[in-house]
Order: structure tokens, then C-alpha cells, then sequence
């Protein structure tokens, strides 16, 4: 299992992917918004998004588990 952790805090503002969802690796999983400007998050590996840990418009900190891909 691979988590993907958030680079920075900031608020959730575009899940791309929902539980069960297959990902290839690179591929845009979430998108974080933090000082007016967007980070785009890439799936880390290949493999089945197994849980999504947040929603669209949560508030996250750095560091924090946003998704966990099997």
C-alpha cells in the first residue's frame, strides 16, 4: 500500500480519482489549493485507489495522508 501524502497544507480543491478507481503512475489524483494557487497531486504508483481519505473542500496540513493506492 502506498499513501499519498500532502507536500504542503492547504485545502482540497479537486479529487480526480474516487475510491476503486484505477491509476497508473503520473497520473492526476488530487488537486490542492494554497495562497490562490493550485497544486496538482500525481498518483506516486500504479495500483487501485483503495481509500480516499478526504473530500473536496477539506482543509489539510502538510504532511497528511490524502489517499491510499493497493
Amino acid at each position: 500500500m502506498i499513501e499519498l501524502r500532502a507536500p504542503l497544507s492547504g485545502k482540497v480543491w479537486k479529487l480526480e480519482c474516487k475510491q476503486g478507481d484505477q491509476v497508473q503512475q503520473d497520473d492526476p489524483v488530487v488537486i490542492l489549493e494554497a495562497m490562490k494557487m493550485e497544486t496538482e497531486l500525481f498518483a506516486p504508483a500504479a495500483g487501485v485507489v483503495q481509500e480516499i481519505r478526504v473530500k473536496e473542500g477539506d482543509a489539510v496540513e502538510e504532511d497528511a495522508v490524502l489517499l491510499v493506492i493497493a
